[in-house]
């Protein structure tokens, strides 16, 4: 059976790349990334996406995964940004239904707190002047105990509107996999070591696998899209700085705090916006938003400062659940690439927008939101067209940016239509071929999470994963949404990753136990067994 992980390993794969020239070579594999070398691919041209861990590693696996309009833009006068974010939330959500969903939001109002709930109306009231419609609600006391009855008695009024929530890491596997069906190809665990130069002009990358093997690769251009790791492979622009802010969340069993909408508040220590809402049968709490002081090459990981932080904010919110670290499934920390103007603010305001620079053969771009990240690669194709004359560029009205094939109905005999939506937003036309592949116990969930098996052995065949924390972390949040980091389904992991990966026993035993170490480190909560 064909399979692209078993591919990318092949010792000739390296080689295979090396010649001829790219059009386009991609650092970094986050969403910045994956979507500028979909841009790339669909405007003909030959490209390469190059990343030094797995893909999502970064930030792109660990934000809150909200698609949003960016209401706080629109709050602090940015109207440019929260238009463009609305737009494009639109756009996902039409063109990826199941990935990247509606939901409703709930904003919790008390007496004397600011905003009240009649300027956070009239602040909704322009929100829907910019998506066209309206979503906005207002709920007194009586109607917040109806919809969040463990609700704290000091909630007075509620304001609701809507906007959307994805799996940022299932998103950006959605893209590349798009992007490799027009033709671009996909390096993992392979580091940028230095770029390379001809006539004062990039035109290459010197690389080294995980394996230890080097190459040369030549590209007409070179476009740094690493995030928070963007100054180590080009200078900034004059004037910026990079600040890495990281954000924490703590994952519950959704039991344990059941919530039909986000909940949004401020929280009572620093009057920051705190969330909680459902994602992947599960409760987030998150985020803060810190100075990233740990080095930007491990694992980030929550402080105890930070779970306090956010134990607290439930508890103020949800008094009756009483909320104790021993309730935690998972958390996990990502590191954001904001760009700062070398002033001194808090973290909460800093700007949000991406900004790009470049030099001769090098365009670098970092910051900016998951919801624009369209925008983005518009953006940097602009100009790659100044190094590459025969790209064809597309617009996504006339051929579709992603591609969301027709929900056949035979699959209804097993399957509700929910999960049928799921399984072809997250996967596009390749879940006609995952189902048909499938086993009839394999289309049984994994646990408490939404997985299907037959899911799980799709990802080993066909989505580049190379260590098993790859596949528990990010192909699927098992590592998240289970106890334990879903231990307890090692024996049925095992047996399909040896199947479809080759692994033996002793291979098998290095994969658990370099997840295992990865795990307690980076999201299990700190002192607890």
């Amino acid at each position: 059976m064909y399979s692209r992980t078993l591919q990318m390993l092949s010792p000739d794969y390296l080689k295979k790349l090396s010649t001829p020239s790219w059009d386009v070579i991609v650092v970094g594999g986050g969403i910045t990334g994956a979507g500028i070398l979909r841009a790339a691919a669909q405007q003909g041209l030959r490209c390469l996406l190059i990343e030094q861990r797995d893909f999502a590693w970064g930030t792109s696996s660990r934000s809150s995964s909200m698609v949003h309009g960016g209401l706080r833009y629109l709050g602090s006068g940015d109207w440019k940004l929260a238009r463009d974010s609305i737009n494009e939330r639109e756009w996902l959500q039409q063109s990826l239904p199941g990935l990247v969903n509606f939901i409703p939001f709930l904003m919790l109002h008390k007496p004397w707190q600011w905003p009240t709930h009649h300027a956070f109306q009239l602040l909704l009231t322009c929100y829907d002047r910019l998506a066209g419609y309206r979503t906005r609600q207002w709920f007194n006391k009586l109607k917040i105990r109806q919809l969040l009855p463990c609700v704290s008695s000091a909630c007075v009024s509620g304001s609701g509107f809507q906007d959307a929530l994805t799996d940022d890491a299932r998103l950006v596997m959605r893209v590349l996999q798009e992007a490799k069906n027009d033709g671009a190809e996909l390096l993992s665990y392979t580091r940028v070591d230095e770029l390379v130069y001809r006539d004062n002009q990039v035109v290459g990358v010197k690389v080294c696998t995980e394996a230890n093997k080097q190459a040369v690769l030549e590209a007409t251009v070179v476009v740094n899209a690493t995030g928070v790791w963007s100054n180590k492979l080009a200078s900034l622009a004059p004037g910026l700085t990079l600040r890495p802010l990281r954000g924490s969340h703590l994952t519950f069993p959704a039991w344990r705090l059941p919530v039909p909408a986000v909940v949004s508040f401020f929280h009572p220590q620093d009057h920051r916006p705190v969330f909680i809402y459902p994602w992947n049968n599960a409760t987030i709490v998150g985020t803060t938003d810190l100075d990233e002081s740990q080095k930007l090459d491990k694992e980030p990981k929550i402080s105890l400062t930070e779970i306090d932080y956010l134990l607290s904010a439930a508890n103020s919110q949800f008094p009756h659940a009483k909320l104790t670290a021993s309730d935690v499934l998972s958390c996990w920390s990502g590191v954001r690439p904001v760009l700062s103007q070398k002033r001194q603010r808090k973290p909460s305001k800093e700007s949000r927008h991406h900004m790009i620079w470049q030099e001769p053969g090098l365009i670098s771009v970092s910051g900016g939101k998951l919801t624009t990240f369209h925008l983005i690669a518009e953006e940097v194709m602009t100009l790659v067209a100044q190094y590459c004359p025969d790209a064809q560029p597309v617009s996504i009205h006339t051929s579709p940016w992603l591609r969301t094939p027709s929900i056949s109905n035979q699959w209804l005999r097993y399957l509700n239509p929910q999960q049928l939506q799921r399984l072809f937003g997250y996967y596009g036309k390749a879940a006609n071929e995952l189902l048909n592949c499938a086993k009839k116990e394999e289309l049984n969930t994994i646990g408490a999470s939404h997985t299907l098996w037959a899911e799980l052995k799709w990802i080993l065949m066909h989505e580049w994963v190379i260590h098993l924390d790859d596949l528990l972390l990010r192909r699927t949040r098992l590592g998240l949404l289970l106890r334990n980091g879903g231990d307890e389904y090692f024996p049925q992991i095992k047996y399909y990753s040896q199947q479809l990966l080759s692994w033996d026993d002793l291979r098998w035993r290095q994969e658990v136990q370099r997840y295992q170490q990865i795990w307690l480190r980076a999201y299990q909560l700190p002192n607890i067994s």
